[in-house]
């Protein structure tokens, strides 16, 4: 009886060891998305285009993309400060090409001199990961002569198998990027010209950018493989919007009122960073930093 015993531990002593949990962030330690409540899409969205590439089932809505259209939601109401958050599960496979977004802008009120705050999934190819893309623009940086302020990550799991929540916290002195309350990305307010202070509305959309999304463009959206489809749900988008009153507080995503983050947030952040970011714009030695000088102000 010893031996098939020894020789079961054997195999299972030879097995590699998998690094995977070695590569989960550790604990932030607090949850904001818990303070703020789900709400329907109909409570708090709208179509914006496609109509008939999105659908409405309970509480989730799944948009798509083909070779004849895309789609795309929007708020029915401005913020000038909030929490906005949606647990988003995206398509597997062949996705080159392809943006799936969640996102703050108020281009349709201040067009070809906008504000915008990103959170887009860059589509991509059998075998490789999303990339996640956070990205700033602040008045008109978006239109004409682009100056991103872009980082870019690849994510600890693979946002096909499940929904995750993806979120951005705008405060009038911080803007705050978490997955799965985890803090990727903190963007100080270092100027009024760096930051986004006028109102914003919050969209989603799916929709072809094979001009620059894989690989910087190397990869285009090929619709052998349509629909490209995105569901959202647990859709949270709550603050102080356009129309509340001067005294509203803007919230937080850490205990603090005064916002920021606590030193475990930052520790956190700080691992993602070191581990999943693939790209930091002021890192980058062929940006003109002159442009962006929130890199080192």
């Amino acid at each position: 009886m010893a031996l098939p015993y020894l020789s079961l531990l054997l195999v299972f002593l030879m097995l590699p060891i998998c690094p995977g949990n070695a590569q989960w962030p550790p604990s932030p330690g607090y949850w904001p998305s818990s303070r703020f409540r789900s709400m329907s899409f109909y409570q708090g969205f709208k179509n914006l285009w496609g109509p008939n590439h999105q659908r409405v089932d309970q509480s989730a809505l799944t948009i798509w993309l083909d070779s004849t259209s895309g789609s795309g939601f929007k708020s029915v109401k401005p913020f000038r400060s909030g929490y906005f958050g949606a647990s988003i599960k995206l398509q597997p496979g062949y996705t080159a090409g392809v943006i799936t977004s969640f996102y703050l802008s108020n281009s349709e009120v201040h067009p070809g001199f906008h504000d915008e705050v990103d959170i887009e999934f860059l589509g991509t190819t059998f075998g490789k990961p999303y990339t996640l893309q956070t990205n700033v623009y602040i008045r008109g940086s978006g239109d004409g002569k682009i100056i991103g302020r872009e980082m870019k990550f690849h994510l600890w799991f693979d946002p096909t198998k499940d929904f995750h929540h993806y979120a951005i916290l705008w405060r009038p002195n911080e803007l705050i990027f978490l997955v799965d309350d985890i803090p990727i990305r903190r963007y100080p307010r270092k100027s009024a010209a760096t930051f986004p202070m006028r109102p914003m509305w919050l969209y989603g959309s799916i929709w072809d950018a094979s001009s620059w999304a894989t690989e910087d463009g190397k990869y285009k959206a090929d619709y052998r493989y349509q629909p490209f489809v995105a569901r959202y749900t647990n859709f949270k988008a709550s603050g102080c919007s356009a129309y509340s009153p001067a005294w509203c507080r803007p919230v937080s995503a850490s205990p603090y009122r005064s916002g920021g983050l606590t030193r475990q947030q930052h520790r956190t952040m700080r691992w993602v960073q070191a581990h999943h970011m693939v790209y930091n714009y002021c890192r980058d030695p062929r940006r003109d930093h002159r442009l962006t000088p929130e890199c080192w102000i």
